[in-house]
C-alpha cells in the first residue's frame, strides 16, 4: 500500500506541473508578469514562490525542517531584475526535480516517519498532503490568471464545455479496449 500512495502522489504532482506549464505556455511574457491589482500575485510571482517553497520543503525532507534558514519567503513575491521568464522557469524545473526525486526515493518505512515544517511535527504522509494542497491552490491561481490573460485564445486544459458526453464515451471505449471486451 505505501508504494501505491507514493505512485498516486507522484501522478498528482506531475499532473499539476503539466497543467501549470500548459497554462503558462498560453500567455505572453507581459501577461506572465502582470497582476490584476496591487494586492494580487502575477504568474511569475507564483512560479517563484512555489519553486522557493519546493526547494525549502523537499531538500533533505526527512532530516531537516521544511522551512530552511536560507529561504527568504517574502522575496518570492517580488520580481527583481534577474527574474526573467526563462530564469523563473529554470528555478521551477529545478524545484520540481527536487520534489519528484525526493518522493521517488521514499520507501515504505519513510512513510512512518515524522518531519517538521516551521518546527511543527507532521507525519510524512501529512506533510506530503499539505504540500499537494498548497501547490494545488497556487497552480489553480496560475491557471485562472493564464485563462484570463489568454482570453479568446485560451485552450482548455480539461474536457471542453459541452463535450462531457463525448469524452465519457471515448473513455468508456478506451477502458473496454484495455479490458479486451468488444
Amino acid at each position: 500500500m505505501p508504494g501505491a500512495f507514493i505512485e498516486a502522489t507522484l501522478r498528482e504532482f506531475r499532473s499539476l506541473k503539466r497543467a501549470a506549464e500548459r497554462a503558462i505556455a498560453q500567455v505572453s511574457d507581459e501577461a506572465f508578469f502582470a497582476t490584476l491589482d496591487a494586492e494580487s500575485n502575477s504568474m511569475a510571482m507564483l512560479v517563484k514562490h512555489v519553486a522557493g517553497n519546493m526547494r525549502s520543503r523537499w531538500t533533505d525532507f526527512l532530516t531537516t525542517d521544511g522551512e530552511k534558514p536560507d529561504r527568504n519567503r517574502d522575496s518570492e513575491f517580488v520580481i527583481g531584475p534577474g527574474d526573467t521568464r526563462a530564469a523563473l522557469l529554470e528555478r521551477w524545473e529545478q524545484a520540481w526535480a527536487i520534489l519528484l526525486g525526493t518522493l521517488e526515493s521514499l520507501g515504505p518505512a519513510d512513510l512512518e516517519c515524522t518531519v517538521t515544517i516551521r518546527f511543527e511535527p507532521y507525519s510524512v504522509v501529512g506533510a506530503i498532503q499539505r504540500q499537494l494542497a498548497h501547490y494545488s491552490d497556487h497552480i489553480g491561481q496560475i491557471i485562472l490568471l493564464a485563462k484570463h490573460f489568454a482570453g479568446q485564445g485560451w485552450k482548455t486544459l480539461s474536457v471542453p464545455r459541452g463535450k462531457s458526453e463525448e469524452e465519457n464515451a471515448r473513455y468508456a471505449a478506451r477502458f473496454k479496449e484495455k479490458a479486451g471486451k468488444p
